[in-house]
């Protein structure tokens, strides 16, 4: 119930709290009660068990104060936001707040989250923010597909260049817009493969991500003649460094929010945003090499990635210069298959000297030989993975929903 009274109908803009601390109510009250566009509604109590009766209506903001050391309230929270299905943001406020909290409410696509103490302003920019986006009803899903090495050298890049072009002709010509992002900053060579300029400049961006704005994304854009976006940054092999994860979930928020499909090259190293970009991919796959070692770190990621992002993640190993001659010894498919179970999705057969020349010239694999083994094979495995978007039956004006919504 809502202070005992339905949705109101007025052409106000209706705010919903949900809190059971009362110096909270207070707060809110006094930054939306004395409001004359704004009508609110408080619900006092917590979500433990009242998510099924919370009316909600048409709410532009729905306000959860959450007690996150209460695995109920998460599990309320989870099947609230299941119910509301994206037709309201949901902004929820904490007393206590770690990387799990972190994660659980990534997962469940919350629009927003504050710390409390939670200041007047910080709570009205939250919820404008979070009103004047558009409705997870009206855009639709921007597929992102992530390569992580397992080791070094692996051969990360030729996979994801490969796959990027792979997504660009499941379509008719034209149709599909696809951007290949990479996130190795210090060791990168996306742009090197496709002989581009990298025109990402990060310093820029870091001072202030929220500028990063579509204007300023097709400035720091590089196009390959094939029609595939790249985004990439000079090479800075001498420096180790590491970024506010808020500049590199901007950046790919808003390339999400403009492509159909975006590619992900990751570097091998962990850094502070790696774990969101893993949660906010919908495809996630490991590229190893056919040897002992390389298949015992494909196995060994694959468990870490498990334990620390839950089963909501489940990642794929390709392995990569696959070679199997008859009655050779070394590793066989049988092999690989049992030393990685149900997360092996397939192999790729060696074939050096195609990649090699592919890379030399700055060109897809297919422009060296049309129907090479290395192009088939891949094709097979991510088309079989790919959630195909059919372009001609969606509106030309809708949107796309931002996977990687995180970016606040």
């Amino acid at each position: 119930m809502l202070d005992g009274r339905p949705a109101p109908a007025t052409n106000k803009v209706w705010v919903v709290v949900l809190t059971a601390d009362a110096d909270f109510e207070q707060l809110a009250r006094s930054t939306f009660g004395t409001n004359a566009l704004i009508d609110l509604a408080v619900v006092k109590g917590g979500l433990m068990g009242e998510e099924s009766k919370l009316e909600i209506g048409n709410a532009a903001v729905v306000v959860i104060d959450l007690d996150t050391t209460q695995p109920e309230e998460l599990s309320a929270l989870q099947r609230l936001m299941g119910r509301l299905g994206g037709r309201q943001p949901v902004v929820v406020v904490t007393q206590e707040f770690n990387e799990i909290v972190a994660r659980k409410l990534v997962q469940m696509r919350v629009a927003d989250f504050l710390v409390k103490p939670v200041t007047p302003i910080e709570l009205v920019r939250a919820c404008s923010r979070v009103a004047h986006e558009p409705s997870r009803e009206q855009v639709k899903e921007a597929q992102i597909y992530t390569f992580l090495p397992a080791a070094g050298g692996v051969g990360v890049t030729t996979i994801a260049i490969q796959s990027a072009m792979t997504l660009l002709n499941s379509g008719p010509r034209g149709s599909l817009s696809i951007c290949l992002v990479d996130l190795d900053f210090q060791h990168g060579a996306c742009a090197d493969y496709l002989d581009l300029e990298p025109r990402l400049v990060l310093s820029e961006i870091e001072p202030r991500p929220e500028r990063l704005d579509r204007q300023l994304l097709e400035v720091m854009l590089s196009h390959h003649s094939t029609g595939l976006a790249v985004i990439a940054a000079p090479n800075r092999p001498a420096e180790m460094r590491t970024f506010d994860p808020n500049v590199v979930t901007r950046i790919l928020d808003l390339v999400s929010s403009h492509f159909d499909y975006v590619v992900i090259d990751m570097p091998r190293t962990w850094f502070t945003w790696t774990d969101n970009v893993l949660i906010g991919s919908n495809k996630l796959f490991i590229v190893s090499e056919m040897t002992v070692p390389g298949l015992r770190h494909a196995k060994q990621l694959v468990t870490a990635i498990s334990e620390r992002l839950g089963e909501g993640q489940q990642p794929k190993v390709i392995v990569n210069r696959f070679e199997q001659r008859f009655l050779s010894p070394g590793l066989r498919r049988a092999d690989i298959k049992q030393a990685l179970g149900d997360a092996f999705a397939g192999t790729i057969p060696n074939n050096y000297r195609l990649v090699r020349e592919a890379i030399d010239r700055g060109v897809p694999l297919e422009e060296v030989k049309q129907g090479n083994n290395v192009a088939v094979e891949l094709k097979k495995l991510i088309l079989q993975r790919a959630d195909v978007k059919t372009v001609a039956s969606k509106p030309e004006t809708a949107l796309k929903e931002r996977s990687l919504f995180w970016a606040r």
